[in-house]
């Protein structure tokens, strides 16, 4: 059995497509979870300003960081 989730923005249009997958034959189970209002914008601006500082005080360098992820081989 596969599981898979679908998130759409527009709870009207939600009901349509979740009256569509109740009447698939070879779907066993349909439910909305309604406790994830937030949008992905929401989401987004507080992901952000939560990473605020993530990097203060400490010396990191654009040529340091491309050094590291791609050493050179010698061949």
């Amino acid at each position: 059995m596969e599981k898979i989730t679908v998130q759409v923005t527009d709870s009207s249009k939600g009901a349509i497509l979740f009256e569509l997958l109740q009447s698939l034959d070879f779907v066993e189970l349909v439910s909305i979870d309604e406790k994830q209002t937030e949008t992905a914008t929401d989401n987004q601006a507080a992901d952000f300003f939560s990473l605020a500082g993530l990097w203060e005080g400490r010396d990191i360098q654009l040529d340091t960081i491309r050094q590291k992820a791609w050493p050179r081989q010698s061949t």
